[in-house]
């Protein structure tokens, strides 16, 4: 019996469906299927495909061990992976640039400072002629100057990157610093896992498996709406990544 018939009997026997595996391994039901017809090229890698086959057979209730044995009898053993195998196709993703107010926007603004106060001045001559009493100034009663308000100093902004990542599914990851290409972490990240990093300058964020990790930067969530390995670029006290 095949790998995708261990599984499926398996999947049937547990009294499960496609989508309640899906909902359980948050693996999306056509790889499912596929897997379940033996077909892994959708997987993206052996690395994942091997972790697909752990999840699905945690599901379901199958050994993985024998699986996997038999993955690498027909694909080959796990070998050394390169970077570049892992992060290829890299997809970047699309930031929205904040548009500046438009030149005519502004001299439109400036426009009508203009007309409003001439017309201001022209109401102001014209109720000083004859006829017109002056006006009293008011007096006021001498009061005690308040004394000033101490205002708290405002808090200095953050000098560092703070990276923290919790992987619900296996997953690359690669930090590297845009100035010099220098690596600062390459590895897998394990599925219930976690890791933190803290770096003083820039840095640029690699992840094998976006839609498997949770990611916060700075202490907001980072949300990369991508299916295929991306580059997110950080810089210290930035919440959101910078163009790639």
């Amino acid at each position: 019996m095949s790998i995708g018939e261990s599984l499926t009997e398996a999947r049937r026997q547990a009294g499960l469906t496609v989508g309640e595996v899906s909902d359980q391994t948050r693996i999306r039901e056509s790889i499912i299927r596929d897997i379940e017809q033996d077909d892994f090229s959708a997987c993206g890698g052996d690395f994942y495909a091997r972790g697909h086959i752990r999840s699905i057979a945690a599901v379901v209730g199958a050994d993985p061990v024998p699986l996997i044995s038999a993955y690498d009898a027909e694909h080959g053993p796990p070998g050394t992976m390169r970077a570049a195998d892992v992060f290829e196709p890299s997809t970047p993703i699309k930031i929205r640039e904040r548009r500046s107010p438009s030149l005519s926007l502004i001299v439109g603004v400036v426009l009508l400072a203009i007309i409003g106060f001439g017309a201001y001045r022209l109401v102001s001559h014209d109720g000083g002629g004859p006829g017109s009493k002056p006006v009293a100034a008011p007096t006021h009663k001498a009061t005690a100057s308040a004394k000033p308000t101490a205002h708290p100093s405002p808090t200095p902004a953050m000098h560092n990157v703070v990276i923290q990542l919790t992987a619900t599914e296996d997953c690359w990851v690669l930090l590297t610093s845009p100035g010099d290409g220098a690596q600062l972490f390459m590895g897998g990240v394990p599925a219930g896992s976690s890791r933190t990093w803290t770096e003083k300058k820039a840095v640029d964020v690699r992840l094998g498996n976006p839609g498997g990790v949770v990611l916060t930067v700075n202490g907001q969530r980072q949300n990369p709406d991508s299916t295929v390995p991306v580059t997110l670029s950080f810089s210290p006290g930035q919440t959101t990544p910078s163009p790639g």
